[in-house]
């Protein structure tokens, strides 16, 4: 709560419209009093890496983001982490920034999933916040990608998902379990799955999915990466797109981004089920980037932030 409400008075200072700079601040990782850091105090994990901390407030929230980069591969992907619950996406992301290079994001939000460093108003779900109307905070979390990072990778763990088995797809009454619609089991007029035939790990569970995303002018299989995945017998969840609802997912279609998204579920902070969870993150981050590395466009698509 401590720093919640140093960034809150800072805001306070800055003014709700963020005329004032952002702020980046190189910072040493091994001092960093965040739960996602504290894990990682080994010095050998950091070699090679930066850390910098960016400060700035838009509209009616102040924010403060990671960012750590590996500066001598600066154009392996853009990985984001855009929840600070979400312990196993942190672990993963960082093994992975370390094998592919890239850039890692990170929101800070006190190990929340929701930003409550607000002047006034509900919390905000910092995934909900990609908008053209707040060039700030999408200008510097994908700063990377107009710097030659590909492609987007993002990182979830959520709640056990909808079960489809105790109602019907898209049925949101009656018995069904879960907190969410992150599963295979659940569609609607926006998302529609195709479920693993073999159900094989990582795909043994109804929530370890991958998300293809596509634009409503345009078909399933013209989404990035959606091909390889179902053809390889993945969890793959369609995300159809036809206004944007301030996702990366939404946001990163309708810029024209390569982009993808993997999610397991949340099996908390104990070192076993973490490692467990991490894991199926980073087995189809290995394999996506196997089936579809290659796939980079000879012209890097930039982002106008406006």
């Amino acid at each position: 709560m401590k720093r919640q409400a140093l960034i809150f008075a800072t805001f306070l200072l800055l003014g709700a419209h963020g005329a004032d700079p952002v702020r980046v601040t190189p910072v040493d990782p091994l001092t960093i009093a965040d739960d996602d850091f504290a894990r990682h105090r080994d010095p050998a994990v950091w070699a090679g890496l930066t850390v910098t901390g960016i400060d700035f407030a838009e509209e009616r929230a102040a924010w403060r983001l990671y960012r750590i980069a590996d500066p001598a591969r600066p154009t392996g992907p853009l990985w984001v982490v855009p929840h600070d619950d979400e312990n196993a996406g942190f672990d993963a992301a960082l093994v992975a920034l370390r094998r592919y290079g890239g850039t890692l994001m990170l929101v800070d939000s006190d190990g929340r999933r929701r930003n409550r460093a607000v002047a006034f108003g509900p919390t905000i779900d910092p995934n909900r916040t990609f908008h053209d109307g707040l060039p700030r905070y999408a200008a510097q979390m994908l700063a990377a990608v107009n710097a030659g990072a590909w492609p987007i990778i993002a990182l979830h763990t959520n709640s056990p998902g909808y079960d489809g088995a105790r109602a019907t797809c898209g049925d949101r009454g009656g018995d069904a379990a879960g907190e969410g619609v992150i599963s295979i089991r659940f569609c609607n007029a926006t998302l529609t799955p195709v479920a693993s035939r073999a159900r094989a790990w990582p795909f043994d569970d109804d929530d370890s999915v991958a998300f293809a995303t596509y634009t409503a002018t345009r078909t399933p299989e013209d989404a990035f990466c959606r091909n390889e995945m179902v053809g390889d017998d993945w969890n793959v969840v369609q995300e159809r797109v036809v206004n944007s609802d301030g996702s990366l997912s939404n946001y990163a279609v309708l810029h024209g981004l390569d982009y993808l998204n993997f999610e397991v579920r949340e099996t908390g902070t104990k070192p076993v089920a973490l490692a467990r969870a991490r894991d199926r993150l980073l087995w189809m981050i290995d394999r996506a980037l196997a089936l579809c590395g290659s796939k980079r466009p000879p012209r890097p698509v930039r982002v106008q932030f406006r």
